[in-house]
């Protein structure tokens, strides 16, 4: 066990020095900036520029006259200090104090401070006054701890390639709420949308005055309810006169009731699902989730529908060959859980050609899904495991309980969007923040000009065959 023993005020002796080194890493940048507010250097991956905050420096002499020199039971009174070199990224700093003055009180102690880079380059030096302990102390001394950033910045990636898109008009359903109608509006604000709003026109009006939402020249449809909304937005989409859809504050019922109508629907032949696109902060990447939202109990054929729609929306996201995980309770085929049996079913149906544009492999429990470490105590080889990009649900329920663990306890953004339908379907929730309504529209902008181009592509390729 180590300890740290301090320096009484009659221990210390004029002349005397301490010094401290640490190296400045981009997590020291990001905690500094977090915990002082200061936000002017650090971006959301570190630091871009790779230039750190001085009184990062500053801090290290905190560290140095606490625990070394005078030690435990130092009071800190003042501090003074001149900047005189930037601070960068990488540099290893060395900190050193030297007793300069022992004041007549029996307790005061002024200290000489200086700062120097690897390249023996002055980054600041100053003075510190500190009362100095009058009792001999020893403390145990804590192991230091790893402490590791975690930080959502794969959405900002999302944002930016939505942004350079062209918006897409977009069907906004009933938006007879405030989250719904701010949301739709927030959406036009960042130029992802460009919304058409389907409901009681006055009931649409008020909502804006009475919560000051911008709505300007926003085109209105007004039909009187939201069963009505629902038909009119399908009917535009069957026009060709929008890209997408958007729940407004309707039951989703409601509405996919109107995209799957037989006779007047939009549905396509592959069945329709959901998927949430999660940027999870203890996961280097972004990873879907499906289905957590429309299939409730998927049977083969479903989960067959289900992995490609999720493998589409991968594409347009820049996974060209995405990994999905085909999740069950354990790693191996058991005939007394159906799920894993399915999941086999499905990894032969991806050899034979029925699934493409991926790597599937399954049944895998979470743990090795996610986790190569898991995985290799397992003894499982896999291209997937422990680096999946897709994580295909047993049903609704397990996939809804997955993603909401991820939102509410692991601090992981979504944004999710339906498809299976002629154009992407947005579902929005009271619960949503601002941004994950965004990354949803992100999401499905995202996707409607990817599938635009498809079709735009076979378009062309028929007319010149």
């Amino acid at each position: 066990m180590k300890y740290i023993d301090n320096y009484t005020f009659d221990e210390v002796n004029l002349g005397q020095t301490a010094s401290f080194e640490r190296t400045l890493t981009r997590e020291n940048m990001v905690m500094f900036s977090a915990m002082s507010g200061d936000h002017v250097l650090t971006d959301i991956k570190g630091s871009e520029t790779g230039v750190g905050h001085h009184m990062w420096v500053g801090s290290l002499l905190s560290n140095l006259l606490s625990n070394n020199m005078p030690g435990p039971g130092t009071t800190y009174l003042s501090q003074k200090l001149g900047f005189l070199t930037p601070i960068h990224l990488g540099d290893t700093v060395r900190v050193t104090v030297t007793v300069e003055v022992k004041g007549n009180d029996g307790c005061t102690i002024e200290l000489n401070c200086i700062a120097v880079n690897q390249r023996q380059e002055m980054i600041l030096s100053g003075t510190a006054i500190v009362l100095a302990p009058k009792e001999k102390m020893r403390i145990v001394a804590s192991e230091s701890s790893d402490v590791q950033i975690l930080k959502n910045d794969s959405f900002n990636q999302l944002f930016q390639f939505a942004s350079e898109l062209q918006a897409v008009p977009t069907a906004v359903v009933h938006p007879c709420s405030v989250s719904a109608l701010q949301g739709a509006l927030e959406a036009a604000e960042e130029k992802l949308i460009v919304p058409i709003l389907i409901g009681p026109k006055s009931r649409i009006l008020q909502l804006a005055q009475e919560h000051n939402l911008p709505i300007g020249d926003t085109q209105i449809i007004d039909v009187e309810h939201s069963h009505a909304a629902a038909e009119k937005a399908v009917e535009l989409v069957r026009l060709g006169e929008v890209g997408l859809l958007m729940k407004g504050s309707l039951h989703t019922d409601e509405l996919m009731g109107a995209v799957v109508s037989s006779r007047l629907g939009i549905r396509t032949e592959r069945r329709l699902s959901h998927v949430f696109v999660m940027d999870v902060p203890s996961y280097p990447k972004l990873l879907l989730i499906t289905d957590a939202a429309i299939n409730i109990a998927p049977d083969l054929d479903d989960k067959r529908d289900i992995c490609q729609n999720a493998i589409e929306l991968a594409h347009t996201l820049g996974v060209d060959q995405p990994k999905v995980a085909i999740l069950s309770a354990v790693e191996v085929v058991e005939k007394k859980i159906p799920s894993t049996i399915e999941a086999a079913a499905l990894c032969k149906m991806a050899d034979r050609g029925q699934i493409t544009g991926a790597i599937l492999d399954g049944p895998l429990a979470m743990d090795n899904a996610i986790n190569l470490d898991a995985a290799k105590i397992k003894g499982i080889k896999s291209e997937v495991a422990g680096n999946a990009d897709i994580l295909l649900a047993p049903d609704m329920e397990s996939g809804n309980m997955l993603a909401k663990q991820l939102i509410f306890l692991s601090s992981a953004e979504a944004g999710g969007i339906v498809l299976g339908a002629r154009v992407p379907i947005i579902l929005t929730s009271r619960a949503d923040s601002v941004r994950s309504r965004k990354a949803s529209c992100a999401i499905a902008v995202a996707h409607a000009h990817s599938i635009k181009g498809s079709l735009d592509l076979m378009s062309s390729t028929q007319k010149a065959s």
